[in-house]
């Protein structure tokens, strides 16, 4: 028996030392727990339990990498491990991955009674928007386990989702009164589908029952700041703050709400828009003109007048940007919507050419109106494809053209059924699925406008409004099968662009021979090559495209009417390299055409603003055809820019301001110009004129 005990003793020490981590970890010491599990694995390199929980407890602490790699080493230990795969699950879902589906699905392989995995992944299967499945999968882990409460959150997820009464946080409540994180999964799920205030109401629950959980504090904080009550989500960042909610998303908030110090406000009626300071003076006539154009469209369009007003900001730092999106599936990462908030990236916050800064702003708007009317119970890909539709209802070339990626979706037949289409913004299961998924839902709204008329566009989003599905909304307004749909729709948008998907291997190589002709000078050949693939693919527009590789080379043989005619179907299409509509602008004003060359450099207002030359010469453009506010804002950009030439900037606006007969501010602009330039004799001039003459 002696002996016996001597043997068990090993087992006893080391079952301590894992109760001890354990004990640790549950008591907030999160250094001394960890430090106690590398012990125990050091100790036990063959031991893949350990592993696990060490992995699950660095997984809670914000480190996603190293948790992984002992997931991994856990299961090269134990092939199958059922509490391993559930950690790469877990893994993967904190990122939004498809993979995550997948891991969950092994560990129930190997361990079928395995309920949190279970219970992952009906809340997985919520997240796709796949109320069926997801009640199917919570319900399989109440069978293994009567008091699954996580499976019981899924389920009470998609009453209230659903807008109907539930019991299960009362039967959660019975069995732990204190379980604050069954409504931290509430208001996650609730968030994920964009209804932001429910959102906030479930995670102030779940700090009332649980006030050490600091992860809700940190989600309140974030949503709270997401909609503008940023004094209240201060107090829960710094909460959790301070009792370690470091990660990533806290810090970077925390920052972000500091800066806000060096933003300026602008309130006008219905609209809000907080701007850099930086770049404030150039952006507000822009952005606030284009907001209330929207608006104003928008509003007779979904036939509603919203009851608050709406919030834009305009972030010239695009990791800021990123910070007001963080933890948010299938974003295209240019602006986001948070009921009546939107965020958007600054066009100086992106490379110049890469960034339609109104056709996003138009997109995220959009956004306000139809979530606004579906009471935010709108499936993702709808309000998507939504504002994808209505990019380009304002103008043919604003809106992303048909790329490269979704040339190959459409190639490979990877388009989604519409009934499941949520799940490629979601869950993507390639790379470009993002993409792919809101190129697919902006032409099934355009399909469905083709086909049945505009109007049941509107019907579809007052439908949604309700409680029903796609499927419903579709059977119910469009008065087919979604099968059906499916079918018509990728007939449509096969038949569309059968040309490009044939045609895009032949126009890959030669797109290369085209450059490499350009650059030995070899025109003649460039020209017949160009000339040749150049409708194979005529959406391509992005570097190296076909339109100014051509114009190069006629204008090499100076044949500028060529190279004008192929610029003009560039910027036509949607082309936005600023150099490039520049020269076209140039070469029209010289071929005689001035107003058409004011038009196209008024599209880069839309696109790179930040350009006191495109200002100054679309000033004089404006000015000269009698476009007199346009010149004067034009004008007024080039001082907002702070130029060099302060005296002839001024003076130029004061040039604007005697057009409009507006004496006073004329005056004031001389004098500005000659505060700059004393000598300046235009300044003196125009000066002595209107002192001369002050009713002209």
């Amino acid at each position: 028996m002696r002996l016996a005990a001597l043997l068990f003793l090993p087992i006893l020490i080391f079952g301590q030392t894992l109760d001890h981590a354990e004990s640790l970890w549950r008591a907030h010491d999160y250094q001394g727990a960890s430090a106690q599990f590398a012990a125990l694995v050091k100790r036990n390199p063959k031991n893949a339990e350990y592993r696990v929980r060490w992995g699950r407890l660095l997984l809670e602490r914000f480190n996603r990498a190293d948790s992984m790699a002992l997931f991994s080493e856990a299961l090269s230990i134990t092939p199958n491990n059922a509490g391993a795969l559930l950690g790469m699950a877990l893994v993967a879902e904190q990122s939004f991955d498809d993979k995550a589906a997948g891991f969950a699905q092994q560990a129930l392989a190997s361990e079928p009674n395995l309920v949190e995995a279970r219970a992952l992944l009906a809340k997985l299967r919520l997240e796709d928007s796949n109320f069926t499945d997801a009640s199917v999968e919570a319900n399989k882990a109440l069978a293994a386990s009567p008091s699954a409460v996580d499976a019981m959150a899924v389920l009470a997820a998609i009453d209230l989702l659903k807008d109907r009464q539930t019991q299960w946080m009362d039967k959660i409540s019975a069995i732990n009164p204190h379980y604050g994180k069954a409504y931290e999964t509430l208001a996650g799920l609730f968030v994920l589908n964009r209804r932001y205030e429910e959102a906030i109401g479930y995670y102030r629950k779940a700090i009332t029952l649980s006030p050490d959980l600091w992860s809700a504090h940190e989600q309140l904080g974030i949503n709270l700041m997401r909609l503008g009550f940023e004094a209240e989500a201060r107090q829960h960042l710094e909460l959790g703050y301070e009792n370690g909610q470091k990660d990533d998303a806290t810090v970077n908030s925390l920052r972000l709400m500091d800066s806000y110090k060096n933003f300026v406000t602008f309130r006008d009626g219905n609209t809000i828009l907080r701007l850099h300071k930086k770049e404030a003076e150039l952006l507000r006539p822009y952005f606030e003109s284009e907001m209330k154009r929207a608006m104003a469209v928008y509003e007779q369009k979904y036939e509603v007048k919203l009851d608050r007003p709406v919030q834009v900001e305009v972030y010239p730092d695009h990791e800021d940007f990123a910070v007001r999106t963080m933890g948010m599936p299938g974003l295209g990462a240019l602006g986001v919507t948070f009921g009546y908030v939107v965020a958007m990236d600054s066009p100086s916050g992106r490379p110049p050419g890469s960034f339609h800064w109104a056709s996003t702003m138009w997109h995220e708007l959009s956004h306000v109106y139809v979530l606004t009317l579906t009471k935010h119970h709108v499936p993702r890909w709808f309000t998507e494809g939504m504002a994808v539709h209505e990019e380009t209802a304002v103008a043919s070339d604003w809106g992303d053209r048909l790329g490269p990626e979704v040339i190959t979706a459409i190639k490979d037949k990877k388009l989604l059924p519409i009934a499941d289409m949520d799940r490629g913004f979601i869950h993507p299961s390639f790379p470009a699925q993002v993409l792919v998924s809101y190129y697919e839902a902006g032409k099934v709204c355009d399909f469905i406008s083709a086909k049945w008329g505009e109007h049941k566009l509107l019907d579809m989003v007052h439908d949604f409004a309700g409680t029903l599905s796609t499927a419903e909304v579709i059977r119910k307004d469009l008065g087919v099968e979604p099968e059906d749909l499916d079918k018509q729709f990728i007939a449509s948008v096969e038949a569309e662009t059968k040309k490009t998907v044939e045609g895009y291997p032949e126009w890959r190589k030669k797109i290369k021979e085209l450059s490499e002709l350009s650059k030995a000078k070899k025109y003649d050949e460039a020209i017949a090559v160009g000339i040749a693939i150049r409708d194979l693919y005529p959406d391509y527009v992005e570097h190296s495209n076909v339109y100014e590789l051509l114009s190069d080379a006629y204008l090499a043989k100076n044949n500028k009417l060529a190279a004008t005619a192929q610029l003009e179907r560039y910027s036509q299409i949607g082309g936005r390299n600023p150099p490039a509509l520049k020269q076209l602008a140039a070469l029209l004003v010289e071929d005689g055409r001035p107003r058409e060359a004011a038009q196209v450099l008024n599209r880069l207002n839309y696109i790179a603003p930040n350009d006191s030359d495109l200002h100054q010469r679309l000033g004089d453009l404006w000015l000269a055809q009698g476009d007199l506010d346009g010149a004067v804002r034009e004008f007024r950009a080039v001082i907002a820019e702070k130029p060099l030439d302060q005296a002839g900037s001024h003076f130029n606006l004061a040039r604007a301001y005697k057009a409009q007969r507006k004496p006073d501010d004329e005056r004031d602009e001389l004098l500005l110009a000659l505060e700059a330039a004393p000598n300046f004799r235009p300044a003196q001039k125009m000066l002595l004129e209107l002192t001369a003459n002050p009713a002209n």
